[in-house]
């Protein structure tokens, strides 16, 4: 990190800063551990021209997430630009792996946070999730908005790659006319948008935190499913959850429904070894 940008944020902040070193977790974004005279923080910096309004929208989502009262988030303390970079200054959050007792948190906290609900589906500004833009337009329905808002884009970036094939899409096509009979509609929810095990923390009271938030009014089975693609959620977490805010008993029938949009994003982010499962995934619902 240069110094006039160091210099910068310490005037910003109005105080000094010691000391500051790189830490891990940042696979699009640098991030920095800053130490100044009374707090420990969070710094993570990127090239505003690469990502325009990433921590933007980062900084809102977790301003939505934080007014809903529910679940807790890092205090965003400063998000600005300093020539060609854009950085978001954070809370530093002292974590700890997660027990019995913060994984029935997380579950709670995570089911108070779906109850926030508002008239349409998406209804937020847009955001990211990765490295990847992400529409949030308001639809009447989940099904409109997923096919509309999420699989449809994904899908033609995929295209513009050419990592699906002509096949494919008519696949997809037909999926488009099944989706609204494949599940209930409901009341749409406040969701984190792209929960998987990195993107929660729990501090060392047991206190569970989001972070990098990809938030929509959307359907609350979808963080739910996406909480079972990489692991990292205990049945203790399903269990409290379900407790506080039951699922439909078929939800799990629809994981790989769900799934279907994160495991696209990875396959136009990271290549053709996602394509297997994107595949397996769309033939369940045609």
């Amino acid at each position: 990190m240069e110094k006039p940008l160091l210099t910068y944020i310490g005037e910003r902040l109005g105080m000094g800063i010691l000391n500051f070193s790189s830490v891990g977790g940042g696979s699009i974004n640098q991030v920095y551990y800053l130490q100044t005279k009374s707090e420990k923080l969070l710094l993570k910096l990127n090239n505003k021209e690469d990502f325009p309004g990433m921590f933007k929208a980062e900084a809102e989502g977790l301003d939505i997430i934080r007014r809903t009262n529910s679940i807790s988030v890092p205090e965003i303390i400063l998000q600005d630009e300093f020539g060609n970079d854009s950085f978001l200054v954070m809370e530093w959050i002292d974590n700890k792996r997660p027990g019995t007792k913060a994984s029935i948190l997380l579950g709670e906290k995570l089911a108070q946070m779906h109850r926030n609900t508002t008239v349409n589906f998406g209804a937020v500004a847009d955001n990211y999730m990765g490295s990847l833009k992400q529409s949030n337009q308001s639809h009447t329905t989940w099904a409109e908005f997923y096919i509309e808002e999420r699989l449809k884009p994904i899908v033609q970036i995929a295209i513009d790659k050419h990592l699906i094939n002509n096949d494919n899409m008519k696949e997809f096509d037909q999926l488009y006319k099944n989706i609204p009979r494949l599940f209930d509609e409901e009341k749409s929810s406040l969701i984190h948008g792209d929960l998987w095990s990195g993107n929660y923390l729990i501090g060392i009271d047991d206190r569970p935190y989001l972070i990098d938030p990809a938030i929509t009014f959307g359907h609350r089975e979808f963080d739910i499913a996406m909480t079972t693609l990489f692991g990292g959620f205990s049945n203790e977490f399903y269990e409290a959850y379900q407790y506080h805010f039951p699922l439909n008993e078929d939800w799990q029938q629809r994981i790989d429904l769900w799934n279907l949009y994160p495991l696209l994003v990875h396959l136009n982010l990271f290549g053709l070894g996602y394509l297997g499962q994107v595949k397996d995934c769309l033939k369940q619902y045609i």
